[in-house]
């Protein structure tokens, strides 16, 4: 099983940027298509954005995420992104990275993830 590790996050204010990475280990990204995820204070862990294994179809979870946000990676240094702009007022939240199919299991184990929070 493989090791992430994710940082990146703060606390910014509405408008802000925050650029998100996470270091893998123990594993080649490049053999999986990745995620980024969000969880919020006693909810579930949701997906905001995926990326192929070879970064040539993204997907994001909304609308507005997908004009704000952009996933990126760089199998070279087995390091996933996520570029979030224009950041809206919410909640805090802690984001993971980690592997994505629908029907299977993740491949690696989940990192601390990074928390960020959005002051309006």
């Amino acid at each position: 099983q493989g090791q992430l590790d994710e940082s990146g996050g703060g606390l910014v204010q509405a408008g802000s940027s925050l650029r998100l990475s996470c270091a893998a280990s123990g594993r080649n990204i490049s053999d999986y298509n990745m995620a980024w995820y969000r969880q919020a204070p006693g909810k579930e862990r949701e997906i905001v954005a995926s990326i192929s294994w070879s970064g040539a179809n993204t997907n994001y979870a909304t609308y507005s995420v997908k004009h704000r946000f952009t996933i990126i990676r760089d199998n070279s240094k087995n390091t996933p992104y996520l570029q979030m702009n224009s950041l809206e007022a919410k909640g805090p939240g802690v984001y993971y990275c980690n592997s994505y199919y629908r029907n299977d299991p993740y491949y690696f184990d989940w990192g601390p993830g990074t928390q960020g929070t959005v002051s309006s």
